[in-house]
């Protein structure tokens, strides 16, 4: 509820400080003094954007600040959500400069419109009468039926399950989409798969079948000289080895006559045994050497094969290759592994809706019990407010799609005349019929939830005389479970108000302002005489304001 509200430099509000408490609280005043500026307030407090031009005085600031009282409306979870401190008495604080620039604050924590807009609309429900087409939505038909049916529980639950069938849906849909995509280079990818996997590449495999390439090619050259470096070594002529042998023995005779010779006694043979290992490994090599035109022609065709395979997918190298075989093999198996993901969502798909289903059949039987009393009440309301002959046909119907809180379709038609036809209520009903049924209908509502505070403004405008008194009797009983304003000119809602405030024009050092007045009991009688008999107040006006305010003269 709204406890205080300050409002300092607003449009003809040079300076206002007012405390409110609960219950019916009226506030009257005469036409064009200033009501719709509190009303302007508010809306700036609960985040309409600001406009420089509703400012009073340009080189101040404009500051408007509400203390609200919010332990009844379970808004921990709102305050989390937006990151703020959570306070039972919650300040709202709303700041235009000169500059035109507009600052918001709640619990002195800087807020974005659209954070102090998502709390405003759980603090204050503003109606007049161009607002009351809401009631002919039928989404907020569904949230007048749930809160009497009791519902909450099963529509929360829905909406998760409708959350998770949405998400579920759109999973299916990336991978039907995925799948189509891969499915075009399914063929070609599983052709270069096959290509690489058949060529059975191994890393390094390249220099060696190069080299092994080079030596089959180049055979006779390499058996030719490897023959002719054999003779050179083993001639028994000429040749390297015997030749060395003739100076190792030389030298081995003089060895002992010095360290020196020794030295290169010991050197000398070092040589001859490593030339005899050489040419030992040449006579092996020579013999192991064979020409293979079968080999070579193999090995020709896989270095040819490699070479061809290197060119196709742009790599120098048989490890690239195969790195590109190991991404091959991951995109077809997940072409391949697809269509047994897309059939585990789909099964999740079905389990979530017959879920849903479940949840949508109670909420179901609940709305269709609730929704006769809903009826009942509401015409019962109406007679009392003057529309003896107001009637209601609906209807609930179950279908296939699910919507946003269930899985029906709500007729809700009306008619206000005895034998007229039904139509739907934004086509048939009159700006001040839709007032009362708007107002029946929070009245309503007042019992089953914990609804914000409730400003009327002139809702009651066209009612008159005892329909006045029953519409004050319908916003007293709603004031005992919430805050009520009525921004009223019939006396019979004003005097049943807890507490009256009177807005007023004054002028002030050749200066126009608006002022809000809490009246007290004899200011109440003459605001209320004045409102049944205008500005010369009779005794019979006084006498009709201090029975509508349960004095005795």
């Amino acid at each position: 509820m709204l406890r205080s509200l300050s409002i300092k430099n607003f449009a003809l509000i040079e300076q206002l400080q007012v405390s409110f408490d609960t219950g019916l609280i009226t506030i009257t005043g005469e036409t064009g003094a200033g009501k719709s500026l509190l009303l302007g307030a508010l809306g700036l407090l609960l985040g309409k954007r600001a406009d420089l031009s509703s400012v009073k005085d340009n080189s101040v600031k404009c500051s408007i600040e509400g203390v609200f009282d919010i332990k009844k409306y379970d808004l921990e979870s709102l305050f989390e959500e937006e990151d703020l401190d959570y306070e039972v008495e919650t300040i709202i604080r709303r700041e235009i400069l000169p500059s035109g620039k507009s600052r918001a604050f709640i619990n002195d924590t800087p807020v974005t419109l659209h954070s102090l807009n998502r709390l405003g609309l759980r603090l204050i429900d503003i109606h007049s009468q161009h607002q009351t087409l809401e009631v002919t939505t039928n989404d907020f038909q569904f949230d007048v039926l749930d809160a009497l049916s009791e519902s909450n529980r099963e529509i929360q639950s829905y909406k998760r399950g409708l959350s998770l069938l949405k998400q579920k849906e759109k999973e299916e849909k990336v991978l039907l989409d995925s799948q189509q995509e891969l499915t075009k280079e399914h063929d070609y990818n599983s052709f270069l798969l096959n290509e690489l996997e058949e060529a059975k590449l191994k890393p390094g495999e390249l220099s060696e079948l190069e080299e092994r390439y080079e030596t089959l090619i180049n055979i006779e050259e390499i058996q030719e000289r490897l023959s002719g470096s054999v003779s050179l070594i083993s001639s028994e002529e000429v040749g390297a080895g015997d030749l060395l042998n003739t100076i190792k023995t030389n030298i081995s005779k003089v060895a002992p006559y010095s360290g020196t010779l020794k030295e290169l006694s010991d050197r000398i043979q070092s040589v001859y045994i490593e030339i005899e290992d050489i040419n030992d490994s040449l006579q092996n090599e020579l013999e192991r050497l064979e020409a293979d035109p079968e080999q070579l022609e193999e090995v020709g065709q896989r270095l040819q094969m490699i070479h061809n395979l290197q060119t196709k997918h742009t790599v120098s190298s048989v490890e690239e290759l195969i790195k590109i075989k190991e991404e091959l093999q991951g995109k077809v198996s997940k072409t391949e592994s697809l269509s047994g993901d897309i059939e585990n969502v789909r099964r999740e798909i079905e389990t979530t809706k017959a879920q849903l289903d479940e949840v949508a059949i109670k909420i179901h039987k609940k709305r269709t019990k609730a929704l006769p009393k809903l009826v009942s009440e509401l015409e019962d309301i109406l007679k009392s407010l003057g529309m003896v002959n107001a009637s209601f046909k609906t209807s609930l119907t179950l279908q296939e799609k699910y919507l946003s809180n269930g899985k029906e379709v709500l007729e809700f038609l009306f008619s206000a005349n005895k034998g007229g036809a039904f139509g739907e209520l934004k086509k048939v009903a009159s700006g001040g019929e839709l007032s009362r049924i708007m107002i029946g209908i929070k009245a309503i509502l007042s019992r089953y939830t914990q609804l914000p505070t409730i400003i009327f403004d002139e809702i009651d405008t066209g009612v008159s005389g005892e329909i006045a008194h029953k519409m004050a009797d319908l916003m007293m009983a709603m004031s005992k479970n919430l805050q009520v304003f009525s921004i009223t000119h019939l006396p019979q809602i004003a005097a049943n108000g807890q507490s009256q405030y009177k807005v007023f024009k004054e002028d002030i050092n050749n200066t126009t302002v608006t002022r809000l007045k809490l009246l007290n009991n004899e200011d109440r009688i003459r605001e209320i005489a004045e409102m049944i008999g205008g500005k010369n107040i009779s005794d019979s006006a006084l006498t009709h304001a201090k029975s509508l305010l349960h004095y005795q003269k």
